[in-house]
C-alpha cells in the first residue's frame, strides 16, 4: 500500500522529488518579494539542469515581469528593438533609400524612395543586387542586406545590380544619407475635384507632411478631401494631436488622457484655427486603423468635423511611454487610457468565455456635437459602415492550395514582372492582363515546384489577374503607377466616392452618411 501512495504523488506532482523535508513546511507568513526572488534566483542559477549566466536569467525575469501584467502593448525592449522604434517613430535613417525583398534568393529591389541615393543613380525597381561591396547578397536575409547597405551617413558603399534586359551587371557607387519616410505615403487628385490622401504612420513630422500634401491639392483645385487612415498603426500622440489640430478649431477637445499619476492625466485641445474651414473631409478607417489614428478618427467624429467609412477600428484606447534603461534597452510601458472629446473610451475590452463577443455586447452611447450618436468601448464605428468585399472566395481557395509555395508564387510573379520590364511588351499602365499572361505565369510557377491542379488556377483567375497586373506594373511603370492600379479595383474607395461625390459642405456630408443604409448581414 505504502509504494501505491508514493507511486501516485509522483504521478499527480509530475515527477520524483529529491529534496526531503517538504511535507508539513509550507510557510504561513506573508511573503516577502524581494527575498522570494532573491531566493528563487539564487536556487536556480546554481541548481537548474542546464547552466545559465546570470544575465540570462535577469532578462528573462525582465520579461516575465512585462508578460504577467497581462497589456499586449507593454514590453521590454533591447537596444536592436528599441532602435527599430526609434527609426519608425522618427521615420528617418542613413543607407540608400530603397524598399528591399527577397526573390529567387536574392535581395530584389521593391522601390527605390524619392530623394535617396538609390533613386538619384538611377536604380530601379526590380533591379537585384548580387553584391554589396564586393560580397555576395544571394541566400542572405533582408535583414542582413539592410545591415549592409546602410552606415553613416556620407560614407560610400558599392554595388553590384542585375537588370532584365541588359546582360553586363551594372556597379554603382551610392554615398549613404539620412533617408526620411515620408508619413504621407500617397496624395494626389481624382476626378470631381476631390483629393485623395493617405496617411502611414504618426512618425515625427507627420502633421506637417499632411499640411503640405492638402494645402498642395488645394492648390490643384481639390474642394473635398478623402483622408485615408486604414492600416495606419498610429504612433506619436503628439502628432495625433497635431493633426486633429489641423482640421478642429480653437479650443475644442482632441483627446485626455487618464493614468495613475499626474505627468499621466492631461487633456489636449485645439490651440489654433483649422486650416481649412469649408473643406468637406471624409475619413477612411478599418480594423488596422489604431492608437493615433483613432484619436484623429475620434476627435474628427466627436466634433462632425468628418464622416467616417469603412469598418469598426481596432480600439487601442491606451497609451504607452518609452522609459529608456541606458545601454540595455528600454521600457514601454502603458500609462493612461485616453478619452475622445464626448468622453468615450474606444479601448477593445477583453473577455472570457462567460463574457458576451465584443461585437454584440451592448456598447455605451454618447453624443456628437451636433447631438448623433456614437459608440464607445470596441474600436471606434464609422458614420457609414462599408463591410469588406468578401465575394471573392476563389481568393482564400487558391492561398490554400498554394500553401508552403506562397513564396514560390511571389517569386514567379516578380521573375515574370521583370521580365516583361526587359522585354518592353507593355506599353502602359492600365494594360490588360491576358490569358496568354496567366498562361506564362503559370509555366513559371511550375518551374519552381509549385504543385496546384488547373482547374483551382482557372478558377483563380480574377485574383491571378489582379496580383499579376500589380506585380508588373509596379516593375515596369513604378509604385505610384502600381498605387493608382490598386485604387481603381478598390471598392470600399469606390463606394466612399459614390457618397462624397458632389457634395460641397461638411454638414450635407453627414446629411448623405445618415441617409445610407444599414449595412446587410452577410
Amino acid at each position: 500500500m505504502f509504494a501505491i501512495v508514493v507511486l501516485s504523488c509522483a504521478l499527480v506532482s509530475g515527477g520524483w522529488f529529491v529534496e526531503r523535508g517538504l511535507v508539513g513546511k509550507t510557510a504561513a507568513s506573508p511573503v516577502n518579494g524581494g527575498r522570494l526572488f532573491d531566493q528563487v534566483f539564487e536556487r536556480v542559477s546554481h541548481a537548474y539542469v542546464d547552466t545559465l549566466a546570470d544575465s540570462a536569467l535577469y532578462r528573462r525575469a525582465v520579461d516575465g515581469l512585462v508578460s504577467e501584467l497581462g497589456d499586449p502593448h507593454s514590453a521590454y525592449l533591447s537596444p536592436k528593438l528599441m532602435a527599430t522604434l526609434s527609426e519608425r517613430t522618427s521615420g528617418r535613417y542613413a543607407g540608400v533609400g530603397a524598399q528591399i525583398d527577397i526573390r529567387d534568393g536574392w535581395i530584389t529591389i521593391v522601390a527605390p524612395m524619392p530623394g535617396g541615393p538609390a533613386l538619384d543613380a538611377g536604380i530601379r525597381a526590380g533591379d537585384r543586387i548580387v553584391e554589396v561591396n564586393g560580397a555576395e547578397l544571394r541566400g542572405v536575409t533582408v535583414e542582413a542586406a539592410q545591415k549592409a547597405l546602410r552606415g553613416a551617413p556620407g560614407s560610400v558603399v558599392r554595388v553590384t545590380i542585375e537588370r532584365p534586359g541588359v546582360t553586363t551587371p551594372l556597379k554603382f557607387a551610392l554615398t549613404r544619407k539620412e533617408v526620411r519616410v515620408r508619413p504621407v505615403s500617397h496624395a494626389l487628385l481624382l476626378n470631381d475635384g476631390i483629393g485623395y490622401v493617405s496617411l502611414a504612420i504618426f512618425s515625427q513630422e507627420a502633421a506637417g507632411d499632411l499640411y503640405r500634401a492638402i494645402d498642395s491639392l488645394r492648390a490643384a483645385g481639390m474642394r473635398t478631401l478623402m483622408f485615408d487612415l486604414r492600416g495606419d498603426p498610429g504612433g506619436l500622440l503628439d502628432e495625433g494631436v497635431a493633426v486633429s489640430d489641423l482640421f478642429l478649431n480653437s479650443g475644442q477637445g482632441i483627446v485626455s488622457m487618464k493614468g495613475r499619476t499626474q505627468d499621466a492625466s492631461r487633456s489636449y485641445a485645439d490651440r489654433a484655427s483649422q486650416a481649412w474651414p469649408d473643406m468637406p473631409v471624409a475619413v477612411l478607417v478599418d480594423s488596422n486603423t489604431a492608437s493615433a489614428a483613432e484619436i484623429v478618427a475620434g476627435a474628427l467624429q466627436d466634433h462632425d468635423r468628418a464622416i467616417l467609412l469603412g469598418t469598426t477600428t481596432y480600439g487601442k484606447g491606451s497609451a504607452q511611454t518609452v522609459f529608456p534603461l541606458g545601454q540595455s534597452g528600454a521600457l514601454k510601458l502603458t500609462i493612461a487610457l485616453w478619452y475622445t472629446p464626448s468622453g468615450r473610451s474606444i479601448n477593445r475590452p477583453r473577455t472570457d468565455a462567460s463574457d458576451a463577443p465584443p461585437d454584440t455586447a451592448p456598447r455605451p452611447r454618447y453624443k456628437t456635437d451636433d447631438g448623433r450618436t456614437v459608440l464607445g468601448g470596441g474600436g471606434i464605428t464609422p458614420d457609414v459602415v462599408i463591410p469588406i468585399d468578401r465575394s471573392r472566395t476563389s481568393d482564400s481557395t487558391f492561398d490554400q492550395a498554394l500553401g508552403k509555395h506562397i513564396p514560390e508564387f511571389r517569386d514567379a510573379l516578380t521573375d515574370y514582372a521583370r521580365a516583361l520590364e526587359g522585354s518592353r511588351a507593355v506599353t502602359a499602365p492600365a494594360f490588360t492582363v491576358t490569358p496568354e499572361m496567366r498562361a506564362e505565369l503559370w509555366k513559371r510557377m511550375k518551374a519552381r515546384g509549385v504543385v496546384m491542379d488547373s482547374t483551382t488556377y482557372i478558377k483563380a483567375a480574377p485574383l491571378v489577374d489582379r496580383v499579376l497586373g500589380y506585380e508588373i506594373t509596379r516593375y515596369v511603370f513604378g509604385p505610384d503607377a502600381e498605387f493608382q492600379r490598386r485604387l481603381h479595383d478598390d471598392s470600399t474607395l469606390a463606394r466612399a466616392l459614390s457618397i462624397v461625390r458632389g457634395a460641397t459642405t461638411q454638414r450635407e456630408l453627414l446629411q448623405r452618411a445618415a441617409n445610407q443604409p444599414p449595412p446587410k448581414r452577410s
